[in-house]
């Protein structure tokens, strides 16, 4: 290991634990390793800028992030949320179960964990604790159950992944559809043990010719995960330009259909989404920089060469992957796995011969996981942040949904046509 590569190591460490903004964490490691090395900081930059801009996939991203800003600043979370009341509600528990419905619906609308758990997530918070639920079971069931965001399509972090690894996006976002559903019945279920133990409560049914005006209010949202995917694989748009209809769609429903948005709320969006969209590319932009020194210190050939020494069969390399990725996001920002380490290990996966849109989609779950997990799991913050939900009491009632969580990413693992089936049943990016 070179001088300059553990002059990365140690900047990169120091600045995370001086709690330093992640991206300019890593662009500071990056250029005192580009300085150590002597190299040319503008030819450098030159590359990385090239290799951003090439990156049309990455257009997708500030799209997704301002359509979720905008679905979450009209009345959809409120729609959505009396029809899954609709659908759950007379279950024990029944507020529980509305507000996993309302992820997994949120799901395909939005590609990101916190802005579920901002908007519907919210929701749902409020009407539990109206109905008798403690604040700290809402707050981490809400936390685990936003988890399921970027899983099921279109996701946020799978387009990401397809930018270090070259994989499909659009079979990225096939394979994520049956693991997000997984992940939604292991929290019922979890959800379902919990009601019996404590009695929670039913709701109170609705009458019949109710359910036609609940689904007429949530039917338009509803249309929108239709559209995308059905967009895509019909080969209408590309898995880029879903984005930026989801973003029209969003536009319409919230602006002219449910006029739920005037011209101000609509400026303060886009500053929002301007400063997340910014926020995201200056950290795509300093792990260019962390890869290509990595890349220079040969750092992912020795990590293929060294796991390959160990003779790991696939299974046990996934399942040590998964292991080192769990403890990791205990502590590591989601980005920082993504970006960083994923690069690092895609060598060996492929020496290995592990399909990489089946590792995306474990990767990518395992990640979410990382979100709810203590001592910084971020949606834990998030939900303190905006609901100011109890962190020590929303922790110790996450454990159950980690552990779920957890079972379900070892069935993933284990059975790797979880992932894979929707994708090869559609013929869709696989090798």
């Amino acid at each position: 290991m070179s001088l300059a590569l553990v002059v990365l190591l140690v900047m990169l460490a120091a600045t995370l634990l001086l709690g330093l903004p992640i991206g300019f964490g890593m662009l500071i490691s990056g250029v005192a390793y580009l300085l150590f090395k002597h190299q040319d900081l503008g030819l450098v930059a030159d590359q990385v800028l090239n290799g951003m801009y090439n990156g049309y996939i990455l257009l997708a991203v500030p799209l997704f992030i301002f359509a979720a800003a905008v679905m979450n600043s009209g009345t959809v979370s409120e729609r959505l949320f009396e029809f899954a009341l609709a659908i759950v509600g007379r279950l024990r528990g029944g507020l529980a179960h509305v507000n996993i419905i309302v992820s997994v619906i949120f799901s395909g609308m939005s590609g990101s964990a916190i802005a579920d758990a901002a908007g519907p997530g919210i929701v749902s918070i409020r009407q539990m604790q109206k109905n008798g639920y403690s604040a700290e079971f809402s707050g981490a069931l809400t936390a685990a159950s936003s988890t399921i965001g970027p899983i099921i399509p279109p996701s946020i972090p799978m387009v990401i992944y397809a930018l270090v690894s070259s994989a499909s996006v659009g079979a990225l976002f096939l394979g994520g559809v049956v693991p997000g559903l997984m992940m939604a019945l292991a929290l019922m279920l979890a959800v379902q043990f919990v009601a019996k133990k404590r009695n929670l409560p039913r709701e109170k049914p609705i009458p019949l010719r109710e359910y036609p005006r609940i689904l007429w209010r949530g039917l338009l949202p509803l249309t929108l995960p239709v559209v995308l995917l059905g967009g895509i694989y019909s080969g209408v748009f590309t898995p880029t330009e879903a984005a930026s209809v989801a973003a029209l769609y969003a536009l319409f429903l919230a602006g002219i259909v449910y006029r739920a948005l005037g011209l101000k709320r609509l400026y303060e969006i886009l500053v929002e989404s301007s400063k997340a969209s910014a926020s995201v590319t200056l950290i795509i932009a300093s792990a260019f920089v962390i890869n290509y020194a990595f890349t220079a210190e040969n750092v992912p050939a020795m990590v293929a060469s060294w796991l390959t020494a160990m003779n790991l069969q696939p299974l046990g390399f996934l399942f040590a992957v998964n292991v080192l990725f769990l403890i990791l996001g205990c502590f590591l920002d989601t980005s920082i796995m993504l970006l960083v380490l994923v690069p690092i290990i895609l060598p060996a996966a492929n020496a290995l011969h592990i399909d990489l849109v089946f590792f995306g989609v474990m990767l990518v779950v395992n990640m979410m996981i990382g979100l709810v997990t203590p001592p910084f799991g971020m949606l834990l913050f998030v939900i303190n942040a905006l609901a100011g939900v109890p962190l020590k009491g929303m922790i110790r009632e996450a454990w159950l949904f980690i552990g779920v969580l957890i079972v379900a990413l070892a069935l993933m693992t284990l059975f790797p046509q979880t992932i894979l089936w929707l994708p090869h049943q559609l013929g869709y990016g696989i090798k």
